[in-house]
């Protein structure tokens, strides 16, 4: 054979790389469609079957299919890789997806492609909670379940989406804190209730059909992941029952009650002695029994497993399966019910009846997705697909939702910067230029970053040095540091941490900046030229009283893991494109409080008697690096209070035994609670005239809070309400709060029991208090 001319040899390179491109995307064509049942078009005979009749009620499909299966064939739907029935025209299914915060590639049921090469990575959930936007919360859900959907239609993810996490951020060293709106219950319900009803409803308003499924997780009292040796599989929490009802419990309800979500994931831990996904209380009484959740209840990933091997609560597999169906959960994350469901029948642990019970309310989910409706690209979001992920303005919205949540902690004057009279800007940090860092956990591919870095640089001219090779910061680079910000008008320190740090898994030990960060920082802040800002990247506080404290430190801003768009929102709020508006959604503890505080102590009320200082805003009167709602602006608000009642009267009935005896409270249920307001009625007005006294436009959050009586360890203060308002310079307006005196006064008792306190109550807005007494 003769030799080949360069030319002639590029020419067959690259036909064969045209002719391989070719052959790519045929696959892609061919793996491009959705996963359903009842493809009538392809298998007319189906049309016979009573499940696949769209004209009939969901009830009736349902028990139609469930009746047409075999024990076998029915244990496959129990677990989270459901088994097809091909006889029937039913494919395999895979339920486990994530959505934290946009379409996630965790969880085998979604993945990307050349067809669909990434999708919108929004904030870390703990900074879009810092927006307080409850509109934000489910302008964001909408987007990800549209992206979802559009995936769906492609053959590249399911519909049953295992997020949020609404778990309460309870102790600072938690890994998953990031993952959680944070400490406070009433954000925390907003935020679920929100961010599901944005993933699950549909444009037709149907309650009954779902976008995509959500799922709340993990209940209950779960924040323990793996601390000294303390792991979440064997990990017991103990809670009372006020805790529970007053601060673990009120996101889950949120979730089902007002957010109407499709399922509830039951966690790895026990819960006073029984593992949560084997607690028929938990389970059936509350989830399905008090709130009538509209779904099915699944486990966290082989948490079935983990309650027989590794918390040893039962003797045998069988067992184990058993008794976690007869408490209530429908799908096994996982394929422990598949392999021992069956075993557990035989030998008469549970009859087929639950089994039913179980696969029935996996089958209403899927239904109410219209998964047994036929070709879902002729039903209601058949024309979405790969041109309506990563679209221009679903990008911005990433972007937003990292402004609105950034929060500026310290400020001496110098933010914003100008961008004409910067003229040099020396940015340093391990976490200056990073990419993946920002977009925190259960992320999935972005549609692209702008770090830090690139953000900054895109205003001023930029020197750049990480100054540490990583957050652990074994090694500062001091020298380089020093050197860089002596020479710049204005010196950014980019820190913090990242999944090394706090993760699934990982909780931290101590408060303080990994590594060597600490004196990187304090030896920039000495030998820079100009004023120096610290940002700080990360889920979770830090103890840094030594950066709030030092005066050639002028600014200071917590930015979460902001995602995609983290460095275009962080270079607006430095620049003063974006007024900052992010509030605090958790304390900022000092280091000393985590060297007294075991993280294990689950209880949220201080005990005195055990030098127990309590936790969260709620009910610890310690000292503060930052307190929950923290958050500065460019602009200065002012609240003066228009309207508040001084008095609210209960009326008791004739026969009430607070009428002949001395109550220091009541139930918060009756007759008194529907006419505690003159005139009648259960509510009554706060209104708060809010001014802009600066110079710029702002958006404030108005924060509502009320100090109870002091009976049954009431919190010191508890949010009643929080509402956001924009406002031009020097204008105002009135922000109105709508104030049940039953609902949102009282307080849970001992045994979990909602009362009311009789005498004084506090309400307060910023600096204003306003006292309300409640009398019989």
């Amino acid at each position: 054979m003769g030799s080949s001319s360069p030319s002639s040899v590029s020419s067959v390179l690259l036909s064969f790389l045209c002719f391989f491109l070719y052959v790519l995307d045929l696959s892609n064509a061919q793996s491009s469609s959705p996963v359903f049942a009842c493809d009538v078009a392809a298998n007319p005979s189906l049309a016979a079957y009573g499940f696949c009749n769209t004209v009939l009620k969901i009830e009736y499909r349902v028990a139609d299919l469930v009746a047409r299966l075999t024990l076998q064939e029915k244990i496959g739907f129990l677990v989270s890789k459901a088994n097809g029935v091909t006889r029937l025209g039913i494919p395999t299914y895979e339920w486990w997806s994530e959505a934290l915060h946009g379409v996630s590639y965790v969880g085998p049921g979604t993945h990307f492609s050349g067809q669909v090469p990434g999708a919108t990575s929004f904030p870390q959930v703990i900074l879009t909670a810092a927006s307080f936007n409850v509109s934000l919360f489910q302008a964001i859900g909408k987007v990800v379940s549209t992206e979802a959907r559009a995936m769906y239609n492609v053959g590249l993810a399911g519909l049953t989406y295992w997020s949020p996490n609404v778990n309460i951020f309870r102790d600072p060293r938690w890994g998953r804190g990031q993952e959680t709106p944070g400490e406070d219950p009433l954000l925390a319900s907003k935020y679920a209730s929100g961010y599901v009803k944005g993933l699950q409803e549909t444009d037709g308003g149907d309650p009954n059909r779902l976008k995509v499924a959500a799922c709340c997780k993990h209940y209950t009292a779960y924040d323990v992941d793996n601390w000294k040796g303390v792991e979440r599989y064997s990990f017991n929490a103990v809670v009372t029952q006020q805790d529970m009802d007053d601060t673990y419990q009120p996101p889950f309800k949120s979730c089902v009650v007002d957010g109407n979500v499709a399922s509830v994931m039951c966690s790895y831990n026990q819960v006073n002695g029984k593992p949560t996904c084997a607690d028929p209380d938990l389970l059936s009484g509350v989830i399905r029994g008090e709130w009538k959740l509209n779904g099915y209840i699944v486990s966290d990933c082989d948490s079935v497993d983990v309650l027989y091997k590794n918390q040893h609560y039962t003797k045998t597999p069988a067992e184990a399966a058993a008794v976690s169906i007869l408490a209530g959960l429908d799908l096994n994350c996982g394929s422990f019910l598949g392999q021992h469901t069956e075993e557990a029948v035989k030998a008469g642990l549970v009859n087929v009846t639950a089994i039913d019970k179980a696969i029935t309310n996996n089958f209403l989910t899927l239904m109410r997705l219209g998964f047994f409706d036929g070709d879902p690209k002729k039903l209601m979001y058949g024309g979405l697909g790969p041109k309506d992920v990563c679209t221009t303005s679903n990008q911005e919205l990433a972007a937003e939702a990292a402004r609105q949540g950034i929060v500026l902690l310290k400020n001496n004057g110098c933010l914003p910067l100008s961008p004409t009279s910067t003229k040099t800007l020396a940015v340093i940090g391990p976490n200056a230029n990073v990419t993946k860092t920002m977009i925190g956990n259960y992320e999935g591919t972005p549609c692209k970053y702008t770090t830090p870095l690139q953000g900054l640089a895109g205003t001023v001219s930029t020197t750049y040095l990480p100054g540490c090779s990583n957050v652990a910061c074994a090694v500062a680079d001091i020298a380089g540091a020093t050197k860089l910000a002596a020479t710049a008008d204005v010196t950014v320190l980019v820190i913090g941490a990242d999944q090394s740090i706090e993760a699934e898994s990982r909780d931290r030990v101590d408060l303080n900046l990994p590594g060597q960060q600490s004196k990187l920082v304090t030896e920039v802040a000495k030998a820079a030229k100009g004023p120096v800002l610290l940002v700080i990247m990360s889920g979770g506080g830090f103890d840094i009283t030594f950066a709030k404290n030092d005066p050639k430190i002028a600014g200071i801003l917590w930015v979460g893991y902001p995602g995609e768009a983290g460095g275009i929102a962080i270079a607006d709020v430095i620049f003063g494109r974006y007024n900052p508006s992010g509030r605090l959604p958790m304390t900022w503890y000092p280091q000393s409080y985590v060297e007294k505080v075991p993280m294990t102590n689950m209880n949220m009320r201080p005990d005195k008697a055990n030098d127990y200082p309590g936790r969260s805003y709620r009910f610890y009167a310690g000292e503060t690096i930052y307190a929950f709602g923290d958050g500065l602006s460019y602009t200065k608000f002012s609240h003066t209070l228009v309207k508040a009642p001084h008095l609210v009267s209960l009326r008791l009935e004739e026969n009430h035994v607070c009428r002949s005896s001395e109550c220091q409270s009541l139930d918060a249920i009756g007759p008194h609670c529907e006419n505690a307001v003159s005139g009648g009625g259960s509510a009554f007005e706060v209104q708060i005239k809010v001014r802009n006294g600066g110079e710029r436009e702002g958006i404030h959050t108005v924060f509502l809070f009320t100090t109870p009586p002091d009976v049954h360890g009431s919190p010191r203060k508890h949010l009643l309400g929080f509402e956001k308002v924009r406002l031009g310079k020097m204008e105002e307006a009135v922000v109105r709060f709508k104030v049940a005196v039953c609902k949102d006064l009282s307080v849970v008792d001992e045994v979990g029991k909602r009362k009311i306190g009789l005498g004084k109550h506090l309400l307060h807005v910023g600096d204003l208090k306003h006292s309300l007494s409640i009398r019989i």
